[in-house]
């Protein structure tokens, strides 16, 4: 693909997810500005990536509700504050607390600094690095994907996450044929 097929295909994932790309841009307004989350926040990052599995969302949610607003606010404050931050140090933060895994870790990176970060999936794994690994899902490996995330997007002079809503959905697309 090139920049005008990453363009359109980030288009068509806003078209075809309006809701979530509504959501994503008011999230991550929220989280710039204030720099830090709380437990609604959270939960509301929750809702966001699983809707469409309600028994996944509701043991998540119950997951996501154990931890403390202090720890959530501690935490997340540190990730968004500290400049030039390892990639995986920022994860492991994030995986520290209660519900949350490389996937969500992702979707809150994504939201918050969509530069530089997109969210973990095996279809954008695929379209970037060929064939997904077994035990895809690592803080080791979403490293490894912003690698190459970052290295299209700049290639491009497009944001990380472009690049990343552009092969989800034609990963998606591609899958129903």
């Amino acid at each position: 693909m090139d920049k005008p097929d990453y363009l359109i295909w980030s288009r068509k994932y806003d078209k075809a997810f309006g809701w979530q790309a509504q959501r994503e841009r008011e999230l991550g307004g929220k989280f710039r500005k204030n720099k830090v989350l709380s437990c609604t926040d959270l939960a509301a990052i929750v809702e966001w990536k699983l809707k469409a599995e309600p028994e996944k969302l509701a043991r998540a949610l119950e997951l996501v509700a154990r931890n403390n607003e202090t720890k959530v606010e501690r935490i997340t404050s540190q990730v968004f504050s500290l400049p030039n931050a390892d990639d995986a140090y920022r994860v492991n933060c994030l995986t520290g607390l209660e519900g949350i895994g490389p996937v969500l870790a992702s979707v809150i990176l994504a939201f918050f600094d969509p530069h530089n970060y997109g969210i973990f999936d095996a279809g954008v794994w695929k379209g970037l690095l060929g064939n997904t690994p077994p035990g895809l899902y690592t803080a080791q490996n979403y490293v490894r994907l912003l690698g190459s995330l970052r290295k299209t997007a700049a290639k491009y002079n497009l944001d990380a996450r472009v690049i990343d809503k552009a092969l989800y959905k034609k990963n998606i697309d591609l899958s129903k044929k």
